[in-house]
Parts: C-alpha cells; sequence; structure tokens
C-alpha cells in the first residue's frame, strides 16, 4: 500500500496553479532580470568574444525557459515529451569559454526559477550572484588592471616561431597564456594573456620584436575593454 502512494505521488505530481496575471509578472520579472545578467555580463566578463553580442541572447533564452517550464510542470505527459524533443534538437553553438557555459546556465536558472513561481528565491539568488560577481571583480581589480590581451601580427611569418615568442613574452611579463596562433605562408598571428610586470614591458616586447622584423605590429588590449 506504501508503494502504491508512493508511486502515485511521482506520477501525479502538485499542481502548481499560476493566474494569467501571475504568468504575466513572471514573464516581465524574467526578462528584467535576464537583462541584468547580460549587463553583468558585458561588465564584468573576461570572455574573448563580443560580450555585448553573446548577452542579447540571454532575455530571449530566460523566457523560452521560463516559457517552458511553465507548461511542462504539471503534466508528466508534456515533460517526457519534452525530453524526446530534446533529444532530437541538437544544439551545436560555439561556446569558446567555460564562462560563458555559466552565464548560459545562469539564464537557464533564471527561467526554471520562474517557471516554477519561485519568485523570492530566484530573485534572492540572482542578487547574491550578482554581489559574489561584483566583490570578485574588486579583489582581482589590480591583477585586471595589468592584464590583457597582446595580439602580434607580421608578414614574415618564416621569422618566427612559436617558442621564440614565448620566451620573449616571458622575459617582460609575470604571466602568460597562449590563445590562438595561427602561422600561414605569408602571414602570421598570436593572441596572448598576459599580466604585465609593469607598463614599460610593452615598449621592451615591441622593441625586441622590432629587432628581428620591422613589419610586426603589436595591439594590446585591457581586459576590462569589451572585444
Amino acid at each position: 500500500m506504501n508503494d502504491a502512494n508512493f508511486l502515485q505521488g511521482i506520477f501525479t505530481p502538485e499542481m502548481i496553479q499560476i493566474t494569467h496575471w501571475g504568468f504575466i509578472f513572471n514573464l516581465i520579472l524574467t526578462g528584467l532580470l535576464s537583462y541584468i545578467l547580460g549587463k553583468i555580463y558585458i561588465r564584468y566578463g573576461m570572455s574573448l568574444s563580443n560580450r555585448k553580442d553573446f548577452a542579447r541572447n540571454f532575455v530571449l533564452l530566460g523566457l523560452a525557459t521560463m516559457l517552458i517550464i511553465t507548461i511542462v510542470q504539471s503534466s508528466l505527459a508534456l515533460s517526457l515529451g519534452l525530453i524526446g524533443a530534446l533529444s532530437i534538437v541538437r544544439f551545436r553553438a560555439a561556446i569558446k569559454e567555460p564562462e560563458e557555459l555559466i552565464y548560459l546556465f545562469l539564464t537557464i536558472a533564471i527561467g526554471l526559477g520562474m517557471g516554477a513561481n519561485q519568485r523570492f528565491k530566484t530573485v534572492i539568488a540572482v542578487i547574491a550572484i550578482s554581489l559574489i560577481i561584483w566583490l570578485s571583480s574588486k579583489v582581482s581589480k589590480k591583477t585586471q588592471d595589468k592584464q590583457g590581451y597582446l595580439t602580434l601580427s607580421s608578414k614574415n611569418p618564416d621569422l618566427w616561431s612559436i617558442q621564440t615568442i614565448n620566451d620573449l613574452i616571458e622575459q617582460e611579463s609575470d604571466d602568460f597564456k597562449l590563445r590562438r596562433f595561427d602561422k600561414m605562408e605569408n602571414f602570421l598571428e598570436a593572441l596572448f594573456l598576459v599580466t604585465l610586470s609593469d607598463p614599460q614591458a610593452i615598449e621592451n616586447i615591441d622593441q625586441e620584436l622590432r629587432t628581428n622584423d620591422s613589419s610586426i605590429q603589436i595591439i594590446f588590449a585591457n581586459t576590462g575593454e569589451s572585444l
């Protein structure tokens, strides 16, 4: 008898009634929270991709998730149908940075929370996460001021190897990571995330590189800027 009641509780979940005005309010609140999350990502994100273009997807993703959860939450049949639909549809979005995936999950979480009519918990969670992101940015502000993306491009790729460039940058930086290296027949381009020891380091790197190759070009962009 207890087993039968347990199974019945699983397959006949309690329905959460949401009024029409409640649904509209949840929809507006989901859009607002997703928009705020997008602004936070643009301001404090560290991704190499264009953060403004990527953040435009947050509102639509949050609203779509909220709508789906609102529809399927009270019906086991619809929930199983959703699983079947997701097994057919394959998402092949190019996620370049783990940070992008984290913000997508946060946007989906907003839609899930509002779709389940958990307004208070969702709003509090978004506020708490926003504060954590803001505090983290303040703690790491000194490092970010010295950190940036260094792009090197040359029309003489035969003069350079990845090891040569790495050795040169290592001498003038506290830390560096190679993000991209493209070497073709008549062109070379390398992108590094570097933490500079001092502002003069860029000038030193430029002088050393131009000693061997006058055609080389250097671009340095601070990580606080939108690329």
